[in-house]
């Protein structure tokens, strides 16, 4: 196995890359570059003068770099994609892959403190110039806010009384390992399902440490600009929260509301979807188990 392929198994690889539709000579970006599999599928079916934008806001990516004339990369948050496309002179695109997920890398690599197996440093940033950390969330916000973390990116029944238990905690001892706070949250870990509620806990605080909703909203409010008439958009989600948004946006143009319509009643998205919601198929799972939740829709420019 390659370092890159290592670094992140690309998820549903042939049909994401199917979904952009791509134009030999397009111009096509991937903004979530990771270990290059998504990548390096666009630029082997680019001609000479097609070209491929990626974007990485972690700094271990840039190990992965593609050294072809036809690639650039950008070590930059997605939600930068118009400003930073402008910079290099492009106004529009033919597609943009975009695959939400946490990469292989940073839920192996220990010290990261994305992993329930391990014990780290409560950190849990993606880029590692953000200011906030894990241990910012779990230690300094208010118990209010963060029962509103836990509940909304968690979607966490008790997320008030894990909250309380958390403020408690840290009145005695500063929260400061990922052991440290699962010792804390023993109380709400039933057996048989320890795993799955420590994994709820940890995307909401990993979703508030990245801001990964905002990051998202951003990113999809800028696609239908930043598309050609008739440019695909190619979105894998990995939970319900990003997903919902994803499926409206494409649905309505908005994430709540009804879909802006004009004189006549004519609702005018500027999206439309292809074909079906696409999942994983079993072979897939069986090799990568990561791939289990995702989800793959399509959308083209109208």
């Amino acid at each position: 196995m390659s370092t890159s392929e290592s670094y992140h198994n690309p998820v549903l690889l042939v049909e994401s890359v199917d979904g952009l539709n791509i134009k030999e000579n397009g111009v096509y970006v991937d903004v979530t570059f990771g270990g290059g599999g998504h990548s390096k599928e666009i630029l082997k079916r680019l001609g000479e003068k097609g070209k491929l934008y990626a974007f990485d806001q972690d700094e271990d990516a840039l190990e992965n770099a593609i050294d072809d004339d036809r690639f650039v990369l950008i070590n930059e948050n997605f939600r930068f994609l118009r400003q930073f496309l402008k910079f290099y002179g492009i106004l529009k695109v033919d597609g943009i892959l975009a695959d939400f997920g946490v990469s292989s890398h940073q839920f192996d690599e220990a010290k990261r403190g994305f992993s329930i197996r391990f014990d780290a440093d409560l950190d849990m940033r993606m880029s590692k110039n953000n200011r906030r950390s894990a241990y910012d969330v779990v230690n300094n916000y208010p118990q209010e806010e963060l029962a509103r973390v836990l509940f909304e990116y968690g979607e966490l029944r008790n997320a008030a009384a894990i909250s309380k238990t958390i403020v408690d905690s840290r009145n005695e001892n500063r929260i400061k390992t990922t052991d440290q706070l699962k010792t804390v949250l023993k109380p709400f870990l039933a057996k048989m399902k320890e795993n799955k509620i420590l994994a709820q806990i940890y995307q909401a605080i990993r979703i508030e440490v990245n801001q990964e909703i905002e990051v998202l909203k951003e990113f999809l409010l800028q696609t239908p600009e930043m598309l050609d008439k008739g440019g695909r958009l190619s979105l894998m989600s990995y939970h319900s929260l990003e997903d919902r948004l994803v499926k409206r946006f494409i649905r309505d143009g908005r994430f709540e509301g009804e879909a802006e319509k004009d004189f006549y009643g004519n609702t005018n998205v500027p999206l439309k979807k292809v074909g079906g919601l696409i999942v994983p198929s079993a072979k897939e799972i069986a090799k990568n188990n990561r791939a289990r939740s995702a989800k793959l829709r399509i959308a083209e420019r109208r």
